[in-house]
């Protein structure tokens, strides 16, 4: 039974409809801010983590150190390959997080991890290079859950492939690239972080992404980092 869940978003403003029922309780000696409160009878101690990888972990491992949630819910916008079918306003639930960047970029072109020879997690039998898979039972829950929810009946909502890279991806040509190398729909910049941590530890994850803007020619005027933000804190 779930009864205690963490809550992990980059900046606050992905999380302000939480943060409505929440208080902040302290500041980590990281610097990190965490708020805790109930939401529907449920216990949450939500981190706002920072953008990137580096503090996506630190929130992941001070979550579950000092908090020992039952899940983390990694959330917040994302923006959507060009042929996932997914438009502003839509979410997106990650099967599986893929590291984008990490690896070598030979002449034959980009090699993962696994080219080097040392895997980025190694956990009883189990090598972790590129990809980290999320969990099917909780991808199916969550995914049923979501489609209950009353705003949800006018979005699409698909579960696939995401992709976290360090460098946001600005133009259509990369885009293109990306998206026929790793079969993604979404990108974003912090998910394999958390998953990885959360994989480490043994803690149920799941990843959910309301969609702020397609990956194309950068052109902020297009998005809708509210939208994205909102829709997918309400399905939650």
């Amino acid at each position: 039974m779930i009864s205690r869940i963490g809550l992990i978003s980059a900046v606050p403003s992905e999380g302000n409809l939480f943060l409505q029922h929440l208080k902040r309780v302290e500041k980590a000696p990281s610097g990190l801010d965490i708020y805790r409160g109930r939401i529907h009878n449920k216990s949450i101690i939500y981190g706002v983590s920072g953008i990137g990888k580096t503090n996506a972990s630190r929130a992941a491992t001070i979550l579950i150190e000092r908090f020992s949630p039952d899940i983390i819910i990694n959330f917040g916008a994302g923006g959507a390959y060009p042929s996932s079918g997914l438009n502003k306003g839509d979410i997106a639930i990650a099967e599986k997080e893929i590291y984008g960047d990490e690896g070598v970029l030979s002449q034959d072109g980009f090699r993962g991890v696994e080219f080097i020879g040392f895997p980025l997690l190694a956990k009883g039998r189990k090598s972790y290079f590129n990809e980290f898979p999320l969990g099917k039972k909780l991808l199916k829950r969550a995914i049923r859950i979501l489609r209950l929810t009353p705003h949800a009946f006018r979005l699409t909502i698909k579960s696939g492939f995401f992709l976290t890279l360090s460098t946001s991806t600005g133009t259509l040509r990369r885009a293109k690239e990306l998206e026929r190398r790793y079969h993604a729909i979404c990108e974003n910049m912090e998910g394999a972080a958390v998953i990885h941590v959360c994989h480490s530890y043994g803690t149920p994850v799941i990843e959910i992404r309301g969609i702020s803007n397609t990956v194309e020619n950068r052109d902020k005027k297009k998005w809708d980092l509210k939208l994205g933000a909102e829709n997918c804190q309400r399905g939650q």
